[in-house]
């Protein structure tokens, strides 16, 4: 190991050691607070690399000035005081840019991602022996919510299917069990919104990968409804039923979003201040008084926050899209040589913004940890390996 390369050897083992312990945010917590106290020896030297990163960067530093100027215009800026502390979070991108140093490392960083998930998979499914399983006792296997599991879950299962899916990758024996566990896991969660968007996420891999196996797809939607357990039928039934009960308490969440984000679109009602005003907002007929979220992450974002943090969310999301699929392109499409991990990292960030509809997962810190990690990987892919002569960004 050479001398000059342990201080980031050691950053990216702390690094690594967060994102592999999302399961327990304490333990997450110190390993990413120390991976943050070691940055200015980790990360000597490395800075110069900004220039490469400087869209994901750009967006990363609106979304960090709208969350301050958003918490300086509150209506109770010490109470939005505590939003400050996505700061911390939001170091997860900043440290995956600059520590993960070649298409190795970040193959290694998201097998491992690929393993905890289907240990906090097989947790969850065990936990059907305990009593759970049902609508009011749902799965969560090691983490606090049964949401925070799914979302999880479903990050690491596009990255998995992607891998499956590439010319070699159906041969890894690990990877298809830890797929069937994480899979049967989502279902037993019984969260619409995870479904809605795994359904979205694998319809697209099926698209891109093999369309000619969509015309399977009918068969296999005729099996599972004739082999499925009737409570699972039932739950899928209510996805798209408006008079279930849950689905037009959304519909309210919705309308009442709208309203915050009329009232004050450039910095929001103030963050963290939508659970307390929802009342206020509310619409009479709404089933739920209060709520905790607005239940959609876009929605919550510009009720928080206003319309500037959406659009740097949206640039965000839109950076690291715009480098994943300019480099397939260049490499020879999603069966090139790296076409698994361009391919995973597209569906990951599709899937988990389809579910952000539904869900507010960006608002939850499990969840957002491992987006941050995947919206890092393209431009630490395409800056490790570039065709001779060629710049990473036309535009440069």
């Amino acid at each position: 190991m050479p001398h000059q390369d342990l201080p980031r050897r050691v950053g990216l083992a702390l690094f690594a050691g967060h994102l592999l312990t999302v399961f327990s945010l304490g333990i997450s917590n110190g390993l990413l607070g120390l991976a943050v106290l070691a940055a200015p020896w980790a990360l000597r030297g490395r800075l110069g690399r900004a220039a490469g990163y400087r869209p994901i960067l750009i967006a990363l530093g609106a979304y960090t000035i709208w969350l301050l100027g958003a918490i300086v215009a509150s209506s109770e800026p010490l109470r939005s005081l505590r939003a400050v502390s996505e700061l911390f979070s939001l170091s997860t991108l900043v440290l995956g840019l600059f520590l993960i140093e070649d298409e190795q490392e970040a193959r290694r960083l998201v097998d491992g991602v690929c393993l905890v998930a289907a240990a906090i998979a097989l947790a969850g499914l065990t936990q059907f022996f305990l009593g759970y399983g049902d609508i009011d006792r749902r799965i969560r296997g090691p983490l606090s919510h049964y949401m925070t599991f799914s979302g999880v879950l479903l990050v690491a299962d596009l990255l998995l299917a992607a891998r499956l899916t590439h010319p070699g990758g159906w041969k890894s024996p690990w990877r298809w069990a830890a797929f069937v566990v994480i899979n049967a896991a989502v279902l037993g969660s019984l969260t619409r919104s995870a479904w809605v968007a795994l359904a979205v996420g694998l319809l697209a891999l099926i698209s891109l990968r093999a369309p000619r196996f969509l015309l399977l797809v009918p068969g296999a939607a005729l099996i599972f409804y004739l082999l499925a357990p009737v409570p699972l039928l039932s739950r899928f039934g209510s996805i798209f039923d408006l008079t279930d009960e849950s689905n037009y308490d959304r519909v309210c969440m919705a309308q009442a979003g709208v309203e915050m984000v009329r009232e004050r679109p450039l910095f929001g009602i103030g963050p963290d201040l939508v659970k307390e005003r929802y009342p206020l907002y509310r619409e009479p007929t709404a089933p739920r008084f209060t709520v905790p979220h607005l239940h959609n992450s876009f929605l919550q974002l510009a009720a928080e926050r206003g319309l500037p943090a959406l659009a740097a969310y949206l640039a965000l999301m839109a950076a690291s899209l715009t480098v994943a699929l300019r480099q397939a392109r260049r490499e020879g499409g999603w069966r090139g040589p790296r076409g698994d991990l361009w391919l995973g990292i597209v569906l990951a960030l599709a899937a988990a913004n389809v579910a952000g509809l539904f869900e507010n997962n960006w608002g939850d810190t499990e969840v957002q940890r491992l987006v941050l990690f995947v919206l890092a990987l393209p431009f630490v892919l395409a800056g490790s390996h570039r065709p001779t002569g060629e710049r990473l960004y036309e535009s440069d």
